[in-house]
This record gives structure tokens, sequence and C-alpha cells, in this order.
């Protein structure tokens, strides 16, 4: 019974934070500190705010009385705006060149702390980050572009300031995870890779999970929530984050 508890929860769970409101299959949920939900969102919540990036830019509304949202505004950032991904009073949005870092701090009114260009002419570019570091896969293939596909690391100990810190080769990412020590990198028809980021500027390769397409990821807990295509499938990484073991797959 615990365990048909468990697949319920996990399955209402995977429908709202991959499947609302989304653009297309890369367009998801973002996670918040504390919260949870898919690198390659297009709106996120942050306390009583909703913020939703479009194609130029980042609109706020308060959502205090959530049946009726209050549209605060709107702030140009430039073109090919893709993602958006919070943490704490952060929020860290990609285009398809930049990554640009913004305060909530104060949440009706986003401010710009700095952004940071990438080194190759364009690309799909989800992004995750902490206190400390930010890590964005850039895919040059297809519709996102042209150039050399990769993951790279911000060390943003001085958020004004980002400093690229390394950049790793890639065939064909996507979305995104990380969690405790492991960065989890889908690569679609090349499996999930998992690096060990103990030294977080240095992220270490270990293994790649294999048997489905992978687009997204969401640590949660004990358990890595992976879209595939077809579904979700779920993962344990309780016992070694750095090693995922299969648990059961939902079809859609």
């Amino acid at each position: 019974m615990k365990k048909i508890t468990l697949y319920i929860f996990y399955t209402c769970f995977l429908l709202s934070a991959f499947n609302c409101s989304k653009e297309s299959a890369s367009h998801k949920e973002s996670a918040a500190a504390g919260g949870a939900g898919g690198s390659t969102a297009r709106f996120t919540i942050s306390g009583n705010y909703l913020y939703v990036v479009d194609h130029t830019g980042l609109k706020t509304f308060d959502i205090t009385s959530p049946l009726a949202p209050v549209y605060k505004g709107k702030k140009e950032l430039g073109l090919n705006i893709e993602t958006i991904f919070p943490y704490g009073n952060k929020l860290f949005i990609g285009s398809s060149t930049t990554m640009y870092i913004y305060s909530v701090a104060t949440p009706d009114n986003p401010v710009l702390i700095a952004s940071a260009q990438y080194q190759i002419r364009m690309a799909c570019d989800p992004v995750v980050a902490n206190e400390t570091v930010a890590y964005a896969t850039l895919r040059a293939s297809g519709p996102c572009g042209g150039g050399v596909s990769q993951l790279v690391v911000y060390n943003i100990q001085n958020p004004s300031s980002p400093v690229l810190a390394n950049t790793i080769a890639l065939n064909n990412p996507y979305g995104l995870g990380m969690q405790g020590n492991a960065l989890y990198v889908c690569e679609s028809d090349g499996g999930l890779k998992v690096f060990d980021i103990s030294s977080q500027y240095t992220p270490l390769f270990k293994t790649t999970v294999t048997g489905e397409r992978f687009l997204d990821v969401i640590p949660y807990g004990d358990v890595l929530i992976a879209q595939v295509q077809g579904g979700m499938a779920l993962y344990d990484i309780a016992t070694n984050p750095l090693a995922p073991v299969f648990i059961a797959k939902i079809n859609n």
C-alpha cells in the first residue's frame, strides 16, 4: 500500500511539474530553492510572485490572491529568452546567447545584477544554480544555432560578476538538475550523464544512465524524476546520488 501511495503521489507531482502550462517538451515549471521543477522552464513561482519569460522579457505577477493575479510589469531583456530558474532571492534567466542574473529582493521589481555572455554564437540553454555556482547546458544543434554543445560552469560567489570557471564538451544536451554532490545532464538519446560536483567548478563524469531518451530532470528528495520520451521515469538516488537506480516508468 505504501508503494502504491508513493507512486500516486509522484504521478500527481509529475503531471504538475512537467505538464502544466508548458509550451513544448522543453518548457516546464522551474525549481525554486526548497521547491522542485524542471530546468527548462519558462515560468516559476517564488513566494507570492509568478515570474514568466517570453521571447524578449520577464513578466511579474503578484499571486497573493491566486484566483486574482495582479500584473506588475515587464522587464525587457533582449532577444531569444528561453529559460528561468530561481534560487533564493535570485532568478537565473537564459537566452540563446546570455545568462542573466536578476535579484528579486524586491519581488515586484526584479533588478538586473549581472549578465554573462556565452562564448559560442547561439545555443539552447537551460540553467541551474545555487549560492556559488551556476551550470548551463548549451545545445547548438537543430534550431538552437551552430557551434559547440557544452556544459558551462560559472563561479557566482560574487553574483554581480560571474566568472566562467569551466567548459565541458557534450553531444546533445537538454535539461539538467543538481542535488548535493551530483549533477544530472540529459543528453536525449545519449542518455543521462551523471557528474560528481564535490569540486563544484570541475565536474567529474561518473556514469551514463541509458534506456530512455532523457529531456529534463528534477532531483526531489530521494527520487530523481526524469522527463523522458513518452512519459516520466523515476530513479532512486537515496543510497548513492551518483548511481541512480531505476524505480518505475509512468507513460503519458
